[in-house]
């Protein structure tokens, strides 16, 4: 059975370990756009604390917008301000330098769609990951599903993910010699200062 994920932008680590498990998954297109999800916002870490970025989103049809209708609202320079942001969250990180080039490319491309710019970034994500998994996009809306974990990963819980007994071994973060460990940040967080040890990190992390 292909387990089912909602979209995401730059996703928590235990999203993409989540994924990882698996060869094949499918991302919802058909549900009605719903607000405050990992769907259009990712969590960073800064020099003042856990920093939300959010993609400023038009549904085109109100609260009835399919996820595969939702636009992206351009009229502020909101890719700009999340690429300053990330900068001055990582320029310090040992990989920031390394992997910033095709993060730069993503979100500085206009996509048409929330859609589009997600899987753009998760792409850019995979590959520098070394993480092979194919994704396929829903045809048709499904009210449940066997393996749903289109709400197993949320912003609003306290320790940045849903699952019960969630565990994310601790590593050295920027703003470490400040600031206790936080896990399950938006995975940047976690390839930006590991490199090429994220990706058996993210084998390790228990979290759905």
């Amino acid at each position: 059975m292909t387990p089912l994920f909602s979209t995401a932008y730059l996703p928590p680590a235990a999203y993409v370990a989540a994924m990882m498990q698996h060869a094949d998954i499918q991302i919802e297109s058909k549900e009605t756009f719903p607000k405050q999800t990992y769907r259009n916002r990712a969590l960073v870490m800064t020099a003042g604390g856990v920093r939300p970025l959010i993609v400023p989103v038009v549904r085109t049809h109100g609260n009835h917008t399919r996820t595969e209708e939702t636009g992206i609202d351009y009229r502020t320079r909101w890719n700009i301000v999340h690429l300053r942001t990330i900068e001055a969250a990582y320029a310090a990180s040992p990989y920031y330098l390394y992997y910033k080039d095709g993060l730069e490319q993503a979100l500085t491309t206009r996509h048409d769609c929330l859609l589009d710019l997600n899987r753009a970034l998760m792409e850019w994500l995979f590959k520098c990951l070394k993480i092979s998994v194919k994704i396929e996009y829903t045809t048709d809306w499904m009210p449940s599903h066997p393996l749903d974990f289109r709400n197993a990963f949320s912003p609003k819980t306290p320790a940045h993910g849903t699952a019960s007994g969630a565990q994310y071994p601790p590593y050295y973060q920027v703003f470490s010699d400040r600031m206790p460990f936080v896990p399950d940040l938006s995975v940047v967080d976690l390839l930006f200062n590991l490199g090429p040890e994220a990706r058996e990190y993210l084998s390790k992390v228990q979290a759905v």
